[in-house]
């Protein structure tokens, strides 16, 4: 499965049993970006302001007060479950006057989330490798056009007596083809750094 996340911030409003539930989605890139969003995203006169945030393998949530595990781990799995990553969603509530339980308040909580994310804009996320060349000069056009074939951008390139040294951004799943090219086109003359 293909991870996404949020091409743009997004948000999603629910009222239950007169409670109002409010969620906003934000696309982060770190863990200070994310305490940077639930600060801004938070509202002091709310009641609750849950959040959580999955920034690859690192993760956190909180229940604002909410009794354990209703809010906060809700909303997480709402993350998990639209498949995003690089993500932090902040679900704000009201209180209305009528309690809504536990069960309740993970459905609140969790589907309010899961609801703002299945509805914003979303982009996918490519997984990228670094990668360094050695390629003689005579193969330098077979290098080019097999880097156009697997979108490789170049981020650095050297020349000795031999050759160009390239250091390249590509995505992951294309670095087996690259090498597979270079070594049919090039008769094996492209030599690649130990750890690409």
């Amino acid at each position: 499965m293909t991870l996404h996340t949020l091409a743009i911030a997004a948000t999603h409003a629910i009222e239950v049993k007169h409670s109002r539930f409010v969620a906003h989605a934000m696309p982060v890139t770190s863990t200070e970006e994310a305490s940077h969003a639930i600060a801004g995203a938070s509202i002091a006169d709310a009641t609750h302001n849950c959040w959580a945030w999955r920034i690859g393998g690192d993760y956190r949530s909180s229940d604002d007060g909410e009794p354990a595990g209703t809010a906060g781990r809700p909303i997480l799995a709402a993350i998990d479950g639209q498949g995003m990553d690089l993500v932090v969603v902040v679900v704000t509530r009201w209180y209305g006057g009528t309690k809504l339980g536990a069960g309740g308040l993970v459905r609140a909580y969790g589907g309010t989330a899961a609801e703002c994310l299945r509805r914003a804009e979303r982009r996918p996320l490519v997984a990228l490798s670094e990668v360094v060349l050695h390629a003689p000069f005579d193969d330098l056009g077979a290098v080019h056009a097999a880097l156009i074939a697997v979108s490789a951008e170049k981020i650095a390139e050297t020349f000795d007596a031999s050759g160009a040294r390239l250091a390249l951004r590509l995505p992951s799943d294309h670095l087996d083809t690259l090498k597979t090219r270079l070594r049919d086109a090039t008769r094996n003359r492209v030599r690649f750094d130990d750890n690409g």
